[in-house]
């Protein structure tokens, strides 16, 4: 077995460096630097540490256990068993945006020979692997499904940040375009996972397991919010009420908060559009996206009504954020929410700066057009929590603020003693 990987992002990294363990693996990124970056044993994206790279990184691509990374597309012919694991966001309307798993699948019909096996890990909508990426795997390949060459489906898990559910702990859904091929997968997935798999009974199963694991998380938070609301305007506070309300053995433990991120604040537009061309209008998963997005415009303006209560001139504030990130110790900027809280305090003519340690600035500075500062250096009128990185909850926040200044704290983790406000 010779594994291709298709992207070398959050989930295909973790995903190359485990298989690497064990089989011959060629990586693949169409970005040269990210490439150019892992073959130095550097991983921005902080999800392998240069030590498990240098275990397995092989400086050329041969046929030993190992790790090779590279922008050529050629260097991954001589595979036989290829994972795509590329980004499926949504675009500026919130449609399902499937070019760069198009493209992939194209590509990968290009390399492909008789009796190859291709594995997609991407988030889709269910039927997608078979109607959608199979079509550009045979017109790129003029080979043919289920006689030539085989497909299965096994989404990713991945947890961005979390050093407790790795890659080779989590239990992985497997799925194969025919019984037989259905169990060479699973034994290929098996072989490196520690907690095994569930083989799913069809690939469009596994598709609408996938989708339904984050659509479920984002209607949980989305209530959550809205309770969050209410208590507010009864001035009651909702940390409190969770605490009390989690005394029960099967209440669930969600919290308020911004929804962004690459997953659950993506995959039940998927589902979404799916379900319309099917006739049926999910107005459920449609209302939880429409409270969750809703957010960072809310916790904007309560800021600037805090503000005002407390007698603070809104007018020219200076205003900083802590965090741009879509979620604590963690590098991805990408659909981070915090961009609502930003562009709705800017609306009320405020100056407002955002600090983090963990965003690379050059990436926030093209994807938002927002300048990072290095350091916090004068007093701030308003301080908001926003994402809730180890390094905020010990920070010194009497070198930020006057004895008139506000914390608002979004993710309810600050010291009581902060006597900051919260969701």
């Amino acid at each position: 077995m010779k594994i291709a990987i298709i992207g070398l992002g959050y989930v295909g990294l973790p995903l190359a460096r485990l298989f690497a363990t064990k089989y011959s693996v060629v990586g693949i990124d169409i970005n040269k630097e990210r490439v150019d970056e892992l073959n130095m044993c550097i991983d921005r994206t902080l999800e392998v540490d240069e030590g498990l790279l240098k275990q397995v990184l092989k400086p050329s691509n041969d046929d030993k256990v190992g790790l090779y990374c590279t922008n050529d597309l050629n260097d991954i012919k001589d595979s036989n068993f290829y994972i795509v694991t590329v980004p499926t966001p949504v675009d500026k309307y919130n449609h399902p945006d499937m070019r760069p798993l198009l493209i992939a699948s194209h590509d990968v019909g290009k390399v492909i020979s008789i009796g190859d096996i291709v594995v997609y890990e991407s988030t889709v909508y269910p039927c997608a692997t078979e109607d959608e990426c199979v079509p550009m795997i045979e017109n790129a390949s003029r080979l043919k499904f289920n006689k030539d060459f085989f497909v299965g489906y096994s989404p990713e898990r991945v947890n961005p940040s979390d050093k407790v559910h790795t890659i080779d702990k989590i239990k992985k859904i497997t799925s194969g375009s025919t019984p037989e091929v259905a169990t060479v997968i699973d034994n290929v997935y098996n072989s490196v996972l520690l907690n095994g798999t569930f083989k799913a009974s069809s690939i469009k199963v596994a598709e609408a397991a996938k989708i339904i694991e984050n659509t479920q998380r984002d209607i949980n938070i989305a209530i959550i919010n809205e309770f969050a609301k209410i208590f507010n305007l009864m001035d009651i506070n909702t940390n409190d009420v969770l605490e009390a309300a989690g005394s029960k053995w099967n209440f669930l433990p969600f919290k308020p908060g911004l929804v962004g991120g690459h997953c659950i604040g993506v995959d039940p537009y998927y589902l979404a559009q799916k379900a319309l061309e099917y006739g049926y209008n999910p107005e459920l998963i449609l209302a939880a996206r429409r409270i969750n997005s809703s957010m960072g415009k809310y916790i904007a303006t309560e800021v600037i009504k805090l503000m005002a209560k407390n007698h603070i001139r809104v007018d020219n504030a200076n205003i900083l954020i802590l965090g741009i990130t879509f979620k604590e110790n963690c590098t991805d900027i990408r659909n981070s929410r915090v961009i609502d809280i930003y562009n709705e305090l800017l609306s009320y003519n405020t100056h407002v700066d955002i600090y983090d340690n963990y965003a690379n600035p050059v990436e926030v500075k093209n994807e938002y057009g927002i300048e990072l500062i290095n350091k916090n250096d004068k007093f701030y009128d308003a301080i908001i929590l926003a994402v809730a990185h180890d390094e905020f909850l010990t920070y010194n926040y009497d070198h930020l603020t006057l004895p008139s200044s506000i914390i608002y704290d979004v993710k309810g983790v600050l010291d009581k003693s902060l006597n900051a406000y919260t969701l």
